[in-house]
C-alpha cells in the first residue's frame, strides 16, 4: 500500500456494506478520494450468515468507490465485529539480549504476551500494549532505546472466533480482494471519531450498530476494556415494529425519521402516520408513544454499557466522558438520554478531519455510518506498536508456530499455557 499510496477500508456492518479509499500524503495523514455504500445483505449482528449475499454487497460497495476514486482497488483493510469478540488483559516478560531495548524486544514481548491457552475455535486479532515495565521501573510508553535486562509488557488481547474472521476473509477473497489487514471494528471507529487528547484522558467509545453494541475504554492512549453487548438498533426497531404493530421496514423508516430518545423532549400533540399491514389504512399515533418505545429500549442498553464501564473500573473516571457513535444514535435527545445515565458529559462522534474534504465526500464521512471504514483507512496509514492483526497463519496449526517461535526468542510461557497449546494444535 505505501507503494502506491493507496489505502482501501471495507466496513462489513449488518445494515450497510462501505468502502473509503483513500491516498496517504507527505505528512502521513489520508485525503479521502472516493466512498461507496451499499445495503448489507449475507451479515447478522456483525457475522456472516450468507456467504454469497456477502460477496455481492462487497463487490457492488466496491464499484462504487472505484468509480468515485477513479481507481481500481484490489487490496483492502476489513474489520469484524460481533458477540463473538473477547476482550481481556495479559501479561508477558523476557530477559533483555543486549542492554539496550530495540523493536525486536518489544516484538518478542508483546509475543510473550499473546502465549495464552484459547480454546482450539479462537484467535487472537489484536495485542495492543498497554504499558512496559524495564527492570523495576514502570509506566514506560515505549521502552526503545533504554537499558536494562527485563522487560516487561502489560497489553489487551482481543480474540475472535477463528470462523467469524475466516469467512470475511473468505468473502473478500472471493470478490477478487487481497485482505491486508482485519481490525476490530469499533476499534477502526475510534479511530475516526475519538481524538488523542480525549483517549490521554480517559474515554469511552459506544457504537451502536444494528445488531450489537460496542464499549470500549481508553485510558493513556491506550485501551484498556472491551466489551461486545448483543443489543442493537434493529432491537429498537423490532420494539418500535411490536408496538406500533407496523411492519420492520417501516418501523426503521419511522425510527429514523421521527424517532426521539427522550421522551420529555416531544412538546405538544406531534402526530405520527403509522402504515399497517394486510391492506388496511394508516394509522396515526402520538410522537410521544413512539418516543417512549424508543427511550425503554435505548436506556437499557445504556445501562448495560455504563454497567461494562464499572467493571472496567472506569465508572467514575471518564475525565473526556463519552462518545456515541453508529446509527443507533442518529435521533433527537440521544444525548440528553445518555447523560442522565452515564453522568459524564456525551457528545456525538463526527469524522475527524471531514471538514478537511469537500462536496460528496465530505457529507459522506459526516455520516457516522462512514466512520468505520474511514477509520480503517486511518488506521492502515499510520505506524502502530502493536502486534500484526491478523497474521496469515492463523488457527491451531498458527497458535502452535507462535509457541515455538516463543521459545526460540526467549519468551517464557507458564508450562500448563505451553501444554494446553500443543494438545489443541495437535
Amino acid at each position: 500500500m505505501s507503494e502506491t499510496e493507496i489505502i482501501a477500508g471495507l466496513d462489513l456492518g449488518t445494515t450497510k456494506v462501505c468502502a473509503v479509499v483513500a491516498e496517504t500524503t507527505e505528512d502521513g495523514g489520508i485525503d479521502i478520494i472516493g466512498v461507496g455504500s451499499v445495503p448489507s445483505r449475507g451479515l447478522k449482528k456483525g457475522v456472516v450468515v450468507n456467504i454469497d449475499a456477502t460477496v455481492h454487497s462487497i463487490e457492488n460497495a466496491i464499484r462504487e468507490a472505484e468509480v468515485t476514486a477513479g481507481c481500481e482497488i484490489h487490496t483492502v483493510i476489513t474489520d469484524v465485529s460481533g458477540s463473538h469478540i473477547r476482550g481481556f488483559n495479559s501479561h508477558g516478560v523476557v530477559k533483555l539480549r543486549n542492554p539496550e531495548v530495540d523493536r525486536a524486544d518489544v516484538d518478542r514481548v508483546l509475543n510473550a504476551a499473546r502465549v495464552l491457552a484459547l480454546p482450539a475455535d479462537r484467535d487472537i486479532l489484536h495485542v495492543l500494549p498497554q504499558g512496559f515495565v524495564l527492570d523495576d521501573q514502570d509506566g514506560i510508553p515505549w521502552p526503545v532505546g533504554m537499558s536494562g535486562s527485563q522487560l516487561e509488557a502489560h497489553a489487551h488481547v482481543i480474540t475472535t472466533a477463528t470462523a467469524a474472521v475466516n469467512n470475511v476473509v473468505k468473502c473478500c477473497q472471493r470478490a477478487g480482494l487481497h485482505v491486508a489487514d482485519v481490525v476490530l471494528a469499533p476499534l477502526a471507529v475510534a479511530e475516526a471519531v475519538v481524538t488523542p487528547a480525549e483517549k490521554e484522558l480517559a474515554v469511552a467509545l459506544v457504537d451502536v450498530g444494528a445488531g450489537t453494541t460496542d464499549v470500549l475504554v481508553f485510558h493513556q492512549g491506550r485501551l484498556k476494556h472491551t466489551a461486545v453487548l448483543s443489543l442493537g438498533g434493529n432491537h429498537v426497531t423490532n420494539d418500535v415494529a411490536a408496538g406500533l404493530q407496523t411492519p420492520f421496514r417501516e418501523a426503521e423508516f419511522i425510527k429514523v425519521r421521527h424517532g426521539c430518545a427522550l421522551a420529555r423532549l416531544v412538546v405538544g400533540d406531534q402526530m405520527v402516520e403509522v402504515p399497517t399491514v394486510g391492506g388496511r389504512a394508516a394509522r396515526v399515533l402520538a410522537r410521544r408513544t413512539l418516543a417512549e418505545i424508543i427511550e425503554a429500549r435505548m436506556e437499557e442498553i445504556f445501562t448495560l454499557a455504563r454497567n461494562q464501564l464499572v467493571k472496567s473500573g472506569f465508572d467514575e473516571g471518564l475525565h473526556s466522558g463519552i462518545v456515541l457513535s453508529g446509527g443507533g444514535v442518529q435521533m433527537e435527545g440521544i444525548v440528553a438520554l445518555a447523560e442522565s445515565i452515564f453522568q459524564v458529559p456525551v457528545r456525538l462522534g463526527v469524522v475527524l478531519g471531514s471538514e478537511e474534504n469537500s462536496g460528496a465526500t465530505a457529507a459522506a464521512m459526516e455520516n457516522t455510518w462512514m466512520a468505520a471504514a474511514t477509520g480503517l483507512v486511518q488506521y492502515g496509514a499510520q505506524p502502530h506498536d502493536s502486534m500484526p492483526a491478523y497474521a496469515a497463519q492463523g488457527g491451531a496449526r498458527g497458535r502452535w508456530l507462535q509457541t515455538v517461535k516463543g521459545w526460540f526468542e526467549g519468551v517464557v510461557p507458564t508450562p500448563q499455557a505451553v501444554w494446553n497449546r500443543l494438545r489443541r494444535a495437535s
